[in-house]
Parts: C-alpha cells; sequence; structure tokens
C-alpha cells in the first residue's frame, strides 16, 4: 500500500511510505527511489510497481536499511519488486530543495541513486541513517527540516524559474526576468534541478499530463489542457520521457488501479 501526505515542516515537500503486500494480496510493490507517479495519495500506479517517471524532484528514501538519495531523472526509472511485508519510506523535495540541503549540485546526480554515504561519506551520513532506522518519517522530516532551515532554504530563485518553466516560458524570457543571460540561467539550472529550464519545463508538464490521462480524457483533450501544439506534440514529448505512447502509459497505470 503507498500512500502521502504534505510535510507540515517542510514547505513543498511530500513524505510517502509503500509496503509490499503479503503474497496472493495484490500486485507487487515497487522498491523504487521513490514512488512511480505524483498525481495524488494511495496512488494505484505506485503501488503496482510502475516506472518511476521524471517530474522534477530529488527524494530521500529509506529502503532495505539504507538511505539514499534519488536524483533527478531525464528518462522512466525501472524499480524492482519489495520483498513481502517489506516497507520503504521517503521525503520528496520540490524542484530546487535538495542541492541545497545535500551541498551538492543536482546534475551530479541526475538519473543516479546513491547512497547518502557515498554523496557525504560514511561518517556524516551514519547518524541520518540511524535516526530514520529508529524514528521512520517523522525522523526523516525532522532532519531535513532542520539542515534546510540552517542552509537558508530553498532559493526563491528556484521557485521563480520553475514556476515559468512549468508554463513553457522561453528560457530567454526566464533569463530577463531574473537578470541573468540564458548562459547563467543554464548553468544554475543544471545545479539546482539536474537540467536546464528548457527539459525541467517538459518535465513537469508531464506532471500535468499523468491526472488527465487517469481521468480517461482522450488524448486530444489531454494535449489542450496540459499545454502542447497538439497531440502529436504530446505524443513526442511523452514517449521521449516515459519510454511509451500516452496511450500506452494511460492503459498501464489504469491496469495499475484496477490491481491495486
Amino acid at each position: 500500500m503507498y500512500t502521502e501526505r504534505p510535510s507540515t515542516r517542510v514547505p513543498g515537500a511530500v513524505l510517502w511510505s509503500v509496503t509490499a503486500r503479503e503474497p496472493g494480496r495484490g500486485a507487487p510493490v515497487a522498491a523504487s527511489a521513490r514512488p512511480a507517479a505524483r498525481s495524488g495519495t494511495g496512488d494505484p500506479a505506485a503501488e503496482a510497481g510502475q516506472d518511476v517517471l521524471p517530474d522534477g524532484c530529488m527524494d530521500l528514501v529509506w529502503s532495505g536499511g539504507r538511505l539514499l538519495v534519488a536524483g533527478p531523472d531525464t528518462r522512466a526509472h525501472a524499480s524492482d519488486p519489495l520483498p513481502a511485508g517489506a516497507a520503504a519510506l521517503g521525503i520528496r523535495l520540490p524542484p530546487g530543495a535538495a542541492p541545497v540541503l545535500l551541498g551538492v549540485p543536482a546534475d551530479a546526480l541526475r538519473d543516479a541513486r546513491p547512497e547518502l554515504a557515498d554523496v557525504w561519506g560514511t561518517r556524516a551520513a551514519r547518524p541520518w541513517a540511524d535516526a530514520v532506522a529508529e524514528g521512520g518519517s517523522a525522523a526523516l522530516e525532522h532532519r531535513v527540516a532542520a539542515l534546510l532551515a540552517e542552509r537558508g532554504g530553498r532559493p526563491r530563485e528556484t521557485t521563480v524559474v520553475a514556476g515559468l518553466a512549468a508554463r513553457a516560458t522561453p528560457a530567454a524570457d526566464i533569463a530577463d526576468r531574473l537578470g541573468v543571460t540564458p548562459r547563467t540561467l543554464h548553468r544554475r539550472s543544471l545545479a539546482a534541478f539536474g537540467y536546464g529550464p528548457r527539459t525541467l519545463g517538459r518535465v513537469l508538464r508531464l506532471q500535468r499530463v499523468l491526472p488527465l490521462l487517469d481521468a480517461g480524457l482522450a488524448l486530444a483533450d489531454v494535449a489542450q489542457r496540459a499545454g502542447y501544439a497538439d497531440q502529436p506534440h504530446l505524443s513526442r514529448e511523452v514517449r521521449a520521457l516515459t519510454g511509451r505512447s500516452p496511450a500506452a502509459l494511460a492503459a498501464g497505470r489504469a491496469g495499475a488501479a484496477a490491481s491495486a
């Protein structure tokens, strides 16, 4: 079973947990470093072990006795089933927050799932792993909130860039808004999000597609509501980011919902 809730201590973050069902009680659950989709609490696609799709976020994940970092994805990330009865939990940080927390540029972790000890070193990471092993989600949330506050929190600039990119604002216009050159914007975006503003916008727009597919809308309507030029544009972008056509993605998510 998969559940999530907004963090009360880390603005824009989401706490999530997943527990694998016992044999004979439904579909296997992904042992992914983050759940498969972000469209709502108890998402059946996440519970059924679908691929993790790009969302512009980074997660800290406790799974199998290890504390992992899920870097920003540029493509669908395959996940393995958890053993029956096993559980995983994590905190999903909004775009631009994790590099401040970790002290590492996001592009250094792009499409990667390292242990926190490999990012910080064993001495610095061990107290975090011990705390989460003992206190679960509450301990993870507490430590993330405290360290983010100590380091100044999520920069306002990243919030502005993410918001403009999500609305398909051209990179040159975003740079003008911030008073920087397009080259500087691209460099800062790589460090904050793991990719440039154009790719960030594509990833965030994909997240608008998922609930529309789940609602069963016609693909032409999905394209129009999510801000694509037309249905072929939607198809190209979804296939590039997920490896599947919109119809196949919708069918897979519907199948996951039916088996959950």
